[in-house]
């Protein structure tokens, strides 16, 4: 069976240095697995790092240090991307980077990306249902998650708190129950998967949160959105709500100063590492690796060595 190595875990871990020492060991490509970052001009919010001068090539990858990087500036910021199209994209990738005869590394924080390339996932390919959404939309956040528990009750249990809460998400769970046929299921790829997980301290992760959300604004971040701006990209675009960007609507508007835009900007990533955790501690095939021990990249080489001898 073909192999995949993953690279997860929440925010500010280090994902992104950790598949390019891993791709130069053991003859790698990197296809990054962030719902952001597949947005074009939307370089420094999302935390790409790029090299200096780099040029996408005509096949689409950024060569950086020597390893080719998949995955960044696929579309537009007012064009729209889901888990769907992640996968259309990615599957043919694997199989060429198999071709090739190196090993596809999926690297980012977006688990529902990474578990659908990996996993069947099934609600990838059952479309919206407008007018069941209009009907949806007109009831309380209490009547939908009732109506998910009841015609689905699993699905209702096995939701987070944030979803639980979110009427967006009960409406797409509903729809998704409602659809129900398994026929359209999609079938993932045949993969032998390693998935590692980085994470620490909570102290930790939240100091370097603060730390790189200081350094994206010292790099240029609003720059980048007032580009974006001038661009014609709204900050009612869904690419614009995310963090690192959104942020910057109420200090344009002269609600906020700097010093509050950053104190809103961490607060935002620390509530996204939360979600991040939670739903990364439900993945039961994750090997964890606290980034603080100091042996922690001799035991991922390890692991990895024992996994893609095999």
């Amino acid at each position: 069976m073909k192999k995949a190595l993953v690279i997860c875990g929440p925010t500010a871990t280090g994902k992104p240095s950790l598949g390019l020492k891993l791709a130069k060991k053991y003859n790698g490509q990197i296809i990054s697995a962030d719902s952001r970052q597949v947005y074009k001009g939307m370089d420094i919010g999302t935390g790409k790092d790029l090299p200096l001068n780099a040029k996408q090539q005509k096949d689409g990858h950024y060569l950086i240090n020597g390893i080719k990087v998949w995955g960044y500036d696929l579309i537009n910021p007012n064009q729209d991307f889901s888990v769907g199209h992640f996968i259309k994209f990615t599957k043919p990738l694997i199989k060429k980077i198999h071709h090739q005869n190196q090993l596809p590394i999926l690297v980012g924080g977006t688990g529902l990306y990474l578990k659908a390339v990996t996993g069947s996932i099934d609600t990838i390919n059952i479309p919206p249902n407008p007018s069941l959404r209009k009907k949806l939309e007109k009831l309380s956040r209490t009547k939908l998650a009732n109506t998910l528990k009841k015609i689905n009750p699993d699905k209702f249990n096995s939701l987070n708190n944030s979803d639980s809460l979110n009427p967006r998400r009960l409406i797409r769970a509903i729809e998704v129950a409602i659809h129900n046929q398994k026929s359209l299921k999609p079938k993932s790829l045949k993969l032998d998967s390693l998935w590692l997980g980085l994470t620490a301290d909570k102290k930790i992760l939240d100091a370097n949160i603060k730390a790189r959300v200081i350094k994206r604004i010292k790099f240029g971040s609003q720059k980048e959105v007032e580009s974006l701006i001038k661009k014609g990209y709204s900050f009612n675009l869904p690419s614009m709500s995310a963090m690192g960007y959104k942020q910057w609507r109420l200090f344009f508007d002269k609600e906020i100063a700097t010093k509050e835009l950053e104190q809103t900007w961490n607060l935002a990533e620390k509530q996204y590492l939360r979600r991040q955790l939670t739903w990364f501690n439900k993945q039961k095939n994750i090997n964890w690796f606290d980034i603080s021990k100091p042996d922690y990249y001799q035991h991922i080489v390890n692991q990895v060595a024992t996994w893609y001898t095999k």
